[in-house]
């Protein structure tokens, strides 16, 4: 690998922004292209699929042989919210391959005994996302059902474009959430993006079932990134 393209990597690695390495196997020439660069014709859609999907490999394209090698940052799931959906959700998207956080101001909820093995932050949202910002390579659940607590995390959730955006609540709750997010400045295009009330509809009741719904739609929104434009299905 050219010592440009490794040291162009290494530091979108570090920045946690997807990149691919195209080598022309024709003459092994090759070149970095960064999530959202402009690519024509039938190499740009065998590009935007392997970074909708994460795989590396060879495609042919313009009557050449190309090999695209997949560097993509691996998706995270912060949840707001150290609640049941929590304690069932955690486990389910470690499985998933998701390395989870939870925050929770709450400390009597946010407690090692609760959620084992899982990164817990007991503070406000403003503190822990301080440290750890979000990015479009992160799902957020906001799920404590607190405006206090979970306003704030939402909306610095569509400012850093978190591939999903997930809040508990029913459509009534949700018509105040989007009031009080207007007048925190996000605009109305950003408020759409919320998935609310959160999780696939599959008929969820229980916490656990609610859980499974969240993740699959976290997983359905990862996977389908970039065919919103296109109206297309994964």
């Amino acid at each position: 690998m050219d010592p440009y393209a490794l040291k162009t990597l290494n530091a979108e690695r570090r920045a946690r922004r997807a990149a691919i390495l195209v080598t022309d196997l024709g003459d092994g020439r090759d070149r970095i292209v960064r999530e959202g660069d402009q690519v024509a014709g039938e190499l740009g859609a065998a590009i935007a699929k392997a970074f909708r999907l994460g795989n590396s490999g060879s495609v042919e394209a313009e009557g050449r042989t190309f090999f695209l090698n997949a560097y993509l940052p691996q998706p995270r799931l912060v949840v707001i919210g150290a609640v049941h959906i929590s304690q069932a959700l955690a486990p389910m998207a470690k499985i998933a391959g998701y390395p989870v956080e939870i925050v929770d101001p709450r400390a009597a909820f946010a407690t090692s005994d609760r959620f084992p093995d899982v990164a817990l932050h007991a503070e406000w949202p403003e503190d822990a996302l301080k440290r750890q910002p979000l990015d479009s390579y992160t799902a957020l659940a906001a799920v404590t059902h607190d405006p206090k607590i979970d306003d704030f995390a939402l909306k610095a959730a569509l400012d850093a474009n978190c591939f999903y955006v997930g809040a508990l609540g029913s459509r009534k709750t949700h018509a105040k959430r989007v009031e009080r997010l207007l007048a925190l400045g996000a605009t109305a295009d950003q408020i759409a993006r919320i998935h609310a009330p959160i999780g696939l509809d599959i008929g969820a009741a229980s916490p656990a079932e609610i859980a499974v719904a969240v993740l699959a739609q976290a997983i359905q929104a990862f996977r389908s990134r970039g065919l919103e434009s296109k109206g297309a299905a994964a």
